[in-house]
């Protein structure tokens, strides 16, 4: 190998991480937004109406899917992290979001360790721990986070949820 391309690999290798951290760095931890997946609908062929079907019924909301129960949720939102035994930031992110949970009236905090619900990993995606899921009070995911989240970003998303910021006194 000649020096020009020593010289090229040791600086350009280099920058091409960097630019590539950079990158990743800027999307972790942000709020995206989650559209509202279709449901499907069968058309009864005798009554010629569109009725949901049980497939539908059960994927319709998030909690369903998750198998939490309405009593799990909050009354305004429910802040769900997917967690590891394994992960390092899970602990701390934990503690970060019931703190944001307990500092608004209607919001709760659920943890779901992914190392026994391999299923629900498939089924919602996660490819990092922690991944959270912003739900609405019906159960609907409203938002996604990836990595740790950031809080004034939760804090924003949560206030525009509930449409106010409740903050419990």
């Amino acid at each position: 190998m000649d020096w020009q391309a020593a010289l090229i690999a040791g600086l350009g290798l280099p920058a091409i991480a960097t630019v590539l951290g950079l990158v990743w760095k800027a999307r972790t931890g942000r709020v995206r937004a989650v559209a509202a997946p279709p449901v499907p609908a069968r058309v009864d062929r005798a009554t010629s109406s569109v009725a949901e079907t049980d497939a539908a019924a059960t994927r319709r909301t998030s909690a369903a899917a998750l198998g939490l129960d309405h009593d799990e949720l909050g009354a305004d939102a429910t802040l769900v992290q997917f967690s590891t035994e394994f992960c390092s930031r899970c602990p701390a992110t934990a503690r970060q979001l019931a703190g944001i949970a307990d500092d608004y009236a209607g919001v709760r905090h659920v943890e779901i360790d992914l190392t026994h619900r391999a299923d629900l990993a498939d089924r919602f995606h996660v490819r990092q721990t922690p991944t959270t899921l912003i739900l609405r009070a019906d159960g609907t995911t409203t938002a996604r986070i990836g990595g740790v989240p950031r809080p004034a970003a939760v804090r924003t998303e949560l206030e525009t949820l509930i449409g106010s910021p409740h903050v419990a006194s």
